[in-house]
């Protein structure tokens, strides 16, 4: 490791507001109770990640490139949250990993760092750095998302690109690993802009990326060595790779489809899921996962943030054919900044949430925010998970339906799309089908139906709305929309 000594100056975005606040629903906070820690005067909290700690202490990092720690974080009475600072004088800090040895690694704009309060007196005197190889020209839009530890010990870091559109310099818009011992492994490329990235409980790599050129909208995509995302303007870079990768995968087919990009590219990876833009937010970010039991039903499920619409949407995956896949569901609105980091508790039970707004306006109306998210043991009546069948798909629920709703297809809308692939920036839905809906069976338990779908057509978006659905108890649906990116259609 070297002495950490350089620090580029903090580049000023411009201010702008989408709306007013917007308060929590009042039907969500029936089941998940979002709760606001008061900061100190000095701490603008523009958190870009959360980690944990030793000893029930929880840690962010912001935009403004300080270090706050805080102790009591879970105590019944917010109001005994203890913050103190921890470092100061970094940039932009978008990945915070903790490690047993006491080092905190810290992703920031020009490079992987590493800090230890040596004397122990809650304060960073180290500072060292871990990996500086990836290259930055000082454009506002290069931000660097850094994720904690896989097995083998490594950082995976997502890179945006230079000025949102271009790569213009080495690694700008690919995925890269820093070892154990600090070197930098060229990952991946043909990314845009990312929000976030980590592991699902498989162990599995994802990212969020962001609308623009190549992306007709936000989504969550899977990352593997030698992949590549999309963005052929990154692939300048691949001979530099010195064959580490594999062949270089052929630049990507303006105004076409996604499946049909999957045929001719083998090395593109379509997007997993896909967070379609304006119906679920316009910009995710962090994420992160329970499987305790404590944070509700949705256990291995993900929860994931939108930093331009201070939500968290939910996201349940499956493989098909070898391939990911899966469902968006709304989960919880009213955050109060733009969230960007995101951490679960290790008990399972409390999702921390932090964000800002500076530079692209949040609805939440604050400039920045620390809270959290936890259930309060009431059970939502929600589509828990949909699965894709050879003819359609299975709907599983939190609570059982009521047979006459569940049973009537009028209970049922559908609309298929997806959006151009391209390289101009985003775009409309395009390839619309209003399909038909026939139910084919309701368990005997009430907590799953089959609907065939005619067509189904792979490589679309399919929103399944349930207007017309009850619960047993008579309840409507408290999320009755659901949004499944059908990359491959089950063989059996």
């Amino acid at each position: 490791m070297k002495a950490f000594t350089r620090f580029l100056p903090a580049f000023a975005l411009a201010v702008s507001t989408l709306s007013a606040g917007v308060l929590p629903d009042d039907k969500e906070a029936e089941y998940y109770a979002i709760e606001t820690f008061q900061l100190p005067p000095d701490c603008a909290a523009e958190v870009g990640s959360i980690e944990l700690m030793p000893n029930d202490r929880v840690v962010f990092g912001t935009r403004r490139g300080e270090i706050w720690t805080v102790d009591n974080a879970y105590d019944k009475d917010i109001s005994k949250a203890k913050f103190t600072k921890f470092a100061e004088g970094l940039h932009e800090i978008l990945g915070l990993a903790w490690r047993k040895d006491g080092w905190l690694y810290v992703t920031q704009r020009p490079e992987l760092s590493r800090l230890k309060d040596k004397d122990g007196d809650g304060r960073a005197d180290i500072f060292e750095t871990v990996n500086a190889d990836w290259n930055i020209l000082g454009d506002y839009h290069e931000f660097a998302f850094g994720s904690r530890f896989d097995k083998d010990g490594n950082i995976w870091i997502v890179l945006c690109l230079t000025g949102s559109f271009h790569s213009d310099a080495p690694w700008r818009g690919w995925c890269v690993r820093v070892t154990p011992d600090g070197k930098m492994l060229p990952t991946a490329a043909g990314i845009r802009s990312p929000g976030g990235i980590g592991f699902i409980p498989d162990g599995e790599v994802f990212y969020d990326d962001n609308q623009g050129v190549w992306n007709g909208s936000s989504s969550l995509k899977h990352l593997t060595v030698g992949a590549f995302e999309g963005h052929p303007d990154t692939l300048k870079w691949w001979d530099q790779t010195k064959g580490a990768l594999g062949e270089r995968p052929l630049d990507s087919a303006d105004k076409t489809r996604i499946e049909d990009e999957r045929k001719r590219n083998p090395k593109y990876i379509p997007p997993a899921v896909q967070l379609p833009h304006a119906h679920v937010g316009n910009s995710p970010t962090a994420w992160d996962w329970s499987e305790s039991g404590k944070f509700g039903p949705f256990d291995k499920q993900l929860f994931v943030a939108d930093q331009s619409w201070s939500v968290l949407n939910r996201v349940f995956l499956e493989k098909v054919n070898g391939v990911y896949q899966g469902a968006c569901f709304p989960f919880v609105k009213g955050l109060k900044s733009g969230p960007i980091g995101v951490r679960m508790s290790a008990d399972g039970g409390t999702l921390f949430v932090g964000g800002s707004d500076r530079g692209w306006g949040a609805r939440g109306g604050s400039p920045h925010s620390f809270e959290r998210v936890r259930w309060t043991g009431k059970v939502p009546f929600e589509i828990h998970e949909m699965r894709a069948k050879p003819d359609g798909f299975e709907l599983t629920f939190t609570e059982p339906v009521d047979a006459e709703s569940a049973k009537n297809a009028t209970s049922y809308t559908m609309r298929e799309y997806t959006w151009a692939f391209r390289a101009e920036y985003g775009g409309p839905e395009v390839d619309e089908t209003i399909p038909k809906i026939e139910v084919t069976s309701v368990s005997d338990d009430g907590k799953s139906v089959r609907l065939k779908i005619t067509p189904l057509t792979q490589g679309l978006v399919h929103q399944l709305e349930l207007p017309g659905l009850k619960s047993k108890a008579g309840q409507p649906l408290l999320h009755p929309i659901g949004y499944y990116t059908l990359n491959e259609i089950p063989k059996k």
